[in-house]
Order: C-alpha cells, then structure tokens, then sequence
C-alpha cells in the first residue's frame, strides 16, 4: 500500500515512476523488499525521451529507505543498500520480535542500541520514532504515517497534495489521511533517534492507578500494600506493590497475602532490599502462571475486545467476530482440578502417554453467546485453583526454590541473588514448562548444592558458586538443552 501511494503520488505530480517487489526465498516467501525509482524532472510530453529505470536497487546508490519495523531497518542495512552520503532512512522504532527473537527462551531480542547505532553510523540523516504508537492515536496505521513522515522529509520532490489525491483514490481515505498528518506533524516538529526516556513516575503515583484498574478488588490492594510498606525497606516499595497487584488481579486477598509473607521471610534474612527486591519480582511472575483459567480471564476481558475493535479500526456499531483458537493438552485441562480428583488422573495419563499429552485443539467464538459463556465459566473456576493439582506443583517448586534461596542467603548474598534469578528458568505453558521445571531441579541439585558444598569445604568463598549458576541460567536460556553443558561444566575440577 505505502509502494502505491507513492507512485500514485509521484503520477499526479506528473513525475514518471516505477515499482517492483523482490520477494524472498525462505518459506512462505520470506521478506519481500519494494523497490521503487521515481525521476525528479516533470515529463517532457509525448515525444520526450523517458528515464530508464531499475528493477532492483544498487548497494549504496539508495536515496530513501522506509521500514515499518526498527529490525526490518537493521536487515536493509545490513545489506548494504545504505550510504552514509546520501541515504534517509525512515522507520518506526517500535518492534514485532522475530521468531528468532521469540524462540530463545532467555532474552533474544536483538539489542535495540546496535539498531540504532548502525542507522547513525549507515545513514545520511535518519528520521526514527514509534510509527505504531502515532498511528493509533490518530486511528489509522503505520503505512499511512510513514508516508507522512516520508513526506516531511522533502527527500522527493512530491508536494502534499499529491500524496493525499493517492490516498483518496484508496479506501479508508479519511483514517489515511489522519495518518498522513500525524506522520508529517510528528517528523516536522523533530524526532530523534535516542529521545530522552520518560522520568519514572513516582509510586504513590502509580499505586493509584493500580486501585483504580483492579476496580472493586482496590480497596484491598490499598491495604495490604499500607500494610507492606510499613514493614520493609522503602527500596522495595514499588516492587512489592506492583507484585500485589499482580497477584491480587489473577487470584485474590488471601492468595497476595501468602506470597507477601515469603517476601517477608526473605527481607528478614538481612540480605537487603536487593535481594528481597529480585525475590518479589520473581515470585510474583512464578506465583501468577498462566494455567487454563488464566487463559480464560485474559480472553474474556471487556478491555481486551476494546482492544482489538481499536486495532482492526471496526466502526461503531460494526459487527465484531473474534475466533480464539485453543490447543491445551490434557495436563493443563486436569490440573486445573483439585489435587485429590486430579492425581489418579494423572497417574493413569504420564503412564500413557509419558513422552508427552495430547493436546485438545478448539476454536472458541468468543463474541457469540455460546462462545463468550465457555470461556468465562471457565474463567469463574478460579475458585478451584489454590486446591488444584498444578497449583500444587507449582508451589511445591516454589517452596523449594525459597529453601535454597534461605540457605543461600545464610552463605552470601550475591549467591543468594543468583538463587532467586533461576527462577527465571520455569516459563513457558504445557510440555515446554514441563521439561524446564525438570531442568530447573536439576540446575539446583547437579551444579547449585554440589558447587556450593565444595566452596564450603574450601573455606567460604562462594565466586565459583555464583558464577557457575550465573552460567547455568545463561545457557539454559540461550538453549533449552543448556542443562547438559551447565552439568558439565560444574563436574570440572575447579
């Protein structure tokens, strides 16, 4: 669409152009890359000799390059296309993660500073902001933006006019050219590549929009955060707030309550804010899996269909159909039963089926009557949850991984920190968190206690043990098979 409207602009300027697409090669076609050329002279009429153009660009012969997307700017100029003579570069900052990005179980996001160091280094000038986050606040999209912003550029001699007589040729005229605007308004009163990042607004600030968000449940929040805050470090304020929040939205009062006296129990082994800090942090995300009921709450949300009406542009009054597609294996559908009933059940499936459930594929219309009440009854099984089998596994690896952050902190605090970040390990849904908390027990019992026992006997000097379960972690989230290296490593003679 963003090709179209500038050739179609290009034409009622009277300037020749030409548009070509070089799709990619990996499955389903990979990226595909347009390519455009548009000759600044005005047509000299019938008889006038016609520019030649090219079908493909020319490495560093590029006048302009637009990218929806801040990675998809870094993969142009890595090929090259770029020159730091002549090249504009005009993208959006915000970011649709890869699946390379998304299959590393750690942090596989390509660091933002090297996209945006290489568009300093690679560009003539390069005009960079969130394109997603303008278009939303205008209601239009991120197409319609970018040309906005490539025509405050000036990089092409095409007036205004001409790019909106493209887009009134088009559908959604109205919406685009709101997009066009806030693109070119955006670019005209100055973007920059490293803006200065938001002050962090103050928690007595932030803590009063949790109380409005959790709606009814916000008288209780208030009070136990009262009640938190009076008994800890004033480091781990926010944190801990935000944890209750947390834990207060997915389940309720008692269950935030039990969570905040572990948090207690570690602020008490005199380790510091830093450590109760990372121990709140972690335990509110393991606390807060997301089992089918959680699945359920989430998708039956009134804001989460404001959302998608929002993000699809549907008109007032238009016709909403959302179709959810759900794959839980029979793990997640039994677990979500009390413990007492689930357990045979259990028994009976890991024998059959040791390797791995099988999974109950549905397609859930969640806008029908039907459809809406499935979900939502499931969501109102909440109830059950604290009694469930996986809650039961679950905080039995909780309290097992506060044991040994306790007896980690009696050692050394540093070690004790490195403790409670191998709770980052257990993540994921189905099988997946399955095989991570197996690994997660194993990183405890093969490299933690054995490496910590010899730092012991050795004298007290717990380095080696820090650093062995601070490489455990990192190559368990960089690869899921990690565990054996990490194993391997800790067997090594110090």
């Amino acid at each position: 669409m963003l090709t179209d409207w500038i050739v179609a602009a290009a034409e009622h300027a009277g300037l020749a152009a030409q548009a070509t697409s070089i799709p990619g090669v990996a499955q389903r076609t990979g990226a595909t890359t347009y390519y455009l050329e548009v000759h600044p002279v005005a047509s000299g009429g019938p008889g006038a000799p016609r520019p030649v153009f090219s079908l493909y660009p020319t490495p560093g012969d590029v006048d302009v390059i637009i990218a929806s997307e801040f990675l998809e700017a870094g993969r142009t100029l890595e090929l090259d296309y770029a020159s730091p003579e002549r090249t504009t570069l005009v993208a959006s900052t915000h970011r649709l993660f890869a699946i390379g990005e998304r299959t590393v179980l750690g942090d596989g996001v390509f660091p933002d500073a090297r996209l945006r160091e290489a568009a300093r280094a690679l560009t003539r000038r390069t005009v960079a902001f969130d394109a997603l986050a303008v278009a939303r606040a205008a209601g239009s999209e991120v197409n319609a933006v970018l040309l906005g912003a490539f025509a405050a550029t000036g990089a092409v001699p095409i007036p205004d006019s001409a790019y909106e007589a493209a887009i009134r040729d088009g559908v959604a005229a109205e919406r685009n050219l709101a997009g066009f605007k806030a693109g070119r308004e955006t670019v005209a009163v100055g973007t920059s590549l490293d803006p200065s990042p938001p002050a962090a607004r103050p928690w007595p600030e932030r803590r009063a929009e949790r109380v409005a968000a959790l709606g009814r449940r916000g008288g209780t929040f208030l009070d136990l955060c009262t009640a938190a805050e009076a008994g800890l470090d004033p480091a781990v304020h926010a944190t801990v707030g935000e944890a209750l929040a947390r834990l207060i939205d997915y389940q309720d009062r008692r269950y935030a309550e039990r969570c905040l006296a572990l948090v207690r129990d570690v602020a008490a082994l005199g380790g510091g804010p830093r450590l109760t800090e990372r121990f709140a942090r972690r335990l509110a995300v393991w606390a807060t899996y997301e089992d089918a009921i959680r699945v359920a709450d989430l998708k039956t949300r009134r804001a989460r269909f404001e959302r998608i009406r929002t993000e699809q542009g549907a008109p007032p009054g238009a016709t909403l159909v959302v179709t959810d597609y759900l794959k839980p294996d029979l793990d997640e559908i039994y677990g979500i039963l009390p413990a007492v009933i689930a357990r045979p059940i259990a028994r009976w499936a890991e024998r059959r089926w040791p390797e791995g459930r099988p999974t109950i594929g549905q397609h859930v219309r969640t806008t029908t009557v039907t459809g809406f009440l499935r979900v939502w009854l499931l969501a109102r099984l909440r109830v059950l949850r604290p009694r469930s089998l996986r809650a039961e596994r679950e905080w039995a690896l909780i309290e097992r991984w506060r044991a040994a952050v306790r007896a980690a902190a009696a050692l050394d605090t540093d070690l004790a920190v490195e403790i409670v970040e191998t709770a980052t390990i257990v993540r994921g849904y189905g099988e997946v968190r399955r095989r991570l908390a197996a690994t997660f027990v194993r990183l405890l019992d093969e490299i933690a206690a054995p490496a910590i026992d010899r730092d012991r006997a050795a004298g007290g000097d717990y380095a080696r043990s820090r650093a062995l379960v601070a490489e455990a972690r990192r190559l368990v989230l960089t690869d899921e098979n990690g565990i054996e290296a990490a194993v391997a490593l800790a067997a090594r003679p110090a």
